[in-house]
C-alpha cells in the first residue's frame, strides 16, 4: 500500500545522501604570474612551464584543498600591467622594490634568499680585485632584471649606453659569451649558476665567481586586492611548508637559503 510518510522518509534520505556527496566548499582559484626567471620559472619552446615555481605550486596543491593554485604566462616587462589589470592574483620571487612601489599589493616574506653574483674568465694573475671596477668592461646580462649595480634601473638603453651592456634573455648565453671571450663579466642568480656548473663540467672550471655580491634577493610573493587569498592565508601556507621540510627539499639543491621569517608585530 502506498504511505506518504515512507515515501518522504524515503526522500529525505536521499536528499541527505546527495549533500553527503557534495564537497563542503569548493576550492578558490589562485591565478600566480609565471614570467620567465630562471631556474623560478623555465620556458621552454616547446610544452609546460618548468622550473621551481611548479614544483612549489604542486606542493601546495597536493598539501591542502581550500586553494587550487594555477600558473599564467606572463613576462619580466607584462608583468606588472597583468597583475594590475587582476589577470593574475600574484607575482612570486619579486621584490617590492622591483618596479611595485606605486602598485597596490600585499606583500609576503617567503623567507628564500637568493643572490647575483658576477663571473669572469679566469685568466693569469686575475683575482677578485677584477670584479671591485666594471667600468670598462664589457658586461653580460638578463634583459629586465633589477642589478644593484645599475641602482635597479632595468632600462635596456640606459644598460647599454652607461655600462656597455649586452642584453639577452638567456643565463646560458651571458655564460658562454664570458666563455668565448665576448664579454668580459656576466651577472647570474647564484642559484642558476650552481644548477649550469653541474650540467656543464666541461666549462665549469674556465669560470672565476666573484666573492663579491651585486644583491641579495630576498623573494616575497605579492598579492593583489581583492585575490582570492590573503597574505596571511598565504603566509600560513608557506609555513606549514617550512615546518614540513617541503620548502627545503625544493629550494637547497639550488643553493637558496631557507631563512625564517619575522613575526609580524
Amino acid at each position: 500500500m502506498f504511505s506518504p510518510l515512507r515515501l518522504a522518509a524515503g526522500l529525505s534520505l536521499l536528499a541527505m545522501g546527495m549533500l553527503w556527496q557534495l564537497p563542503v566548499s569548493a576550492a578558490q582559484l589562485v591565478r600566480i604570474g609565471a614570467a620567465h626567471f630562471p631556474p623560478y620559472t623555465v620556458r621552454p619552446e616547446q610544452g609546460a612551464d618548468t622550473g621551481l615555481l611548479p614544483q612549489l605550486v604542486e606542493v601546495l596543491n597536493r598539501r591542502q584543498t581550500a586553494y587550487r593554485f594555477v600558473l599564467v604566462p606572463t613576462s619580466i616587462p607584462r608583468r606588472f600591467r597583468d597583475f594590475q589589470q587582476g589577470r593574475v592574483d600574484m607575482a612570486i620571487f619579486e621584490n617590492p622594490q622591483w618596479g611595485w612601489q606605486d602598485i597596490p599589493h600585499t606583500a609576503v616574506d617567503m623567507g628564500l634568499e637568493d643572490a647575483e653574483v658576477f663571473v669572469a674568465l679566469r685568466a693569469p694573475g686575475r683575482e677578485q680585485s677584477y670584479f671591485a671596477d666594471l667600468s670598462g668592461k664589457r658586461l653580460a646580462v638578463f634583459s629586465g632584471y633589477h642589478y644593484a649595480f645599475a641602482d635597479f634601473n632595468p632600462d635596456p638603453k640606459n644598460m647599454a649606453r652607461q655600462f656597455n651592456a649586452t642584453l639577452t634573455y638567456s643565463h646560458d648565453s651571458n655564460l658562454l659569451m664570458v666563455a668565448r671571450g665576448r664579454a668580459d663579466i656576466a651577472l647570474v642568480t647564484r642559484s642558476y649558476l650552481s644548477d649550469f656548473l653541474v650540467y656543464n663540467l666541461d666549462i665549469a672550471g674556465k669560470f672565476l665567481v666573484s666573492e663579491r655580491i651585486d644583491q641579495i634577493y630576498r623573494h616575497y610573493a605579492l598579492i593583489r586586492p581583492k585575490a582570492p587569498i590573503s597574505g596571511a592565508a598565504f603566509a600560513g601556507l608557506l609555513s606549514d611548508l617550512r615546518d614540513s621540510g617541503e620548502l627545503l627539499k625544493i629550494f637547497e639543491p639550488y643553493r637558496i637559503d631557507v631563512r625564517p621569517v619575522p613575526a609580524v608585530p
